[in-house]
Order: C-alpha cells, then structure tokens, then sequence
C-alpha cells in the first residue's frame, strides 16, 4: 500500500511542478523569448509540437496516442512488475509524472512547454527541455539500473543453483 502511494505522489509531484513552471513560462515570456543567461543556463520560451529532438513535428495526434500508451504501459509495469524496490517505484513515478505533464500540454496548449536550455559548447545542440523531460529521463535510467540489477540477481541465483 505504500508503495503505490509513494509512486502516486511523486507523479503528482512531477506533473504538478512541470504545469506551474511551464504555465509561469507561457505567461511571463514570448514565444523565443530568453531570461539572461546563467553561465551556461538560459530560460527560453520554445513550443514544441514535435517529440524529442524535434522529432515528429507537427504530428499531434500520433504523439497524443503515444503519450496515452505510455502511461498505461507504465501503470501495468507498476502493477504487474515480479519484484519492486523503491527504485522501481520511484522510477515509475516519475515517469508516469513526466509522460502524464507532457500530455496535459498536448491536449490543452498543443503544443509542448520547453524552456530549459544549457549551452555547454558553441558547436554542440542539445535541445531545450522542461521538468517532465527531465523526470522521464531520469525514470527511463532508473528503470535501467533496476532492470539491470534484476538480471545479476538472476544470474548469481542461477550461478550458484548450478554449483
């Protein structure tokens, strides 16, 4: 039970955060409007109506459907998923937070906020992001690091079963 709960609020938590900063964002700065920068950090105004790294641009529907299959890919993985941990559960949630904040702008903006963007180096891109970006990156690793951990644990049982 608490489990679901801490999964529960930590995507509440991400969702919430990204459509106040994202809404303080369309409200406060034009369309390609920047804050000063901060060393290599600069607040911009961008609209995205592409996936990742402008991907798909323009394709709002195919996105939205997407974004819906997602989310109840990862309620069946919170669901259904052998063996949890608390980085399972935290993984989950954020990205279930993530996922869910971008949708919310496709269907009421059409169109994704993006306003973070760090320019490290003159001649690399790296593409503006926003806090929903971030938590599903950030779940997609954990979820790694938890799958891998899974298959060493099953690897050593099967290892020391064979022994």
């Amino acid at each position: 039970m608490k489990r679901k709960w801490v999964f529960l609020l930590i995507a509440v938590l991400v969702a919430t955060s990204d459509q106040l900063t994202k809404s303080w964002i369309r409200t406060n700065l034009s369309p390609g409007e920047a804050l000063p920068e901060i060393g290599p950090l600069t607040i911009i105004h961008i609209g995205n109506t592409g996936a990742a790294f402008g991907l798909f641009t323009d394709q709002a529907f195919i996105l939205t459907v997407v974004a819906i299959v997602g989310l109840v890919v990862i309620l069946f993985f919170f669901k259904y998923l052998p063996k949890t941990t608390v980085l399972s559960t935290i993984a989950l949630g954020l990205l279930l937070g993530g996922a869910s904040g971008n949708l919310i702008d496709r269907l009421t903006v059409g169109r994704v906020t993006d306003f973070i963007y760090f320019r490290l180096w003159d001649d690399v891109f790296w593409p503006a992001f926003n806090i929903a970006d971030a938590s599903i990156t950030a779940g997609v690793i954990g979820l790694a690091i938890y799958l891998i951990m899974g298959l060493k644990d099953g690897e050593e049982q099967n290892s020391s079963a064979g022994k």
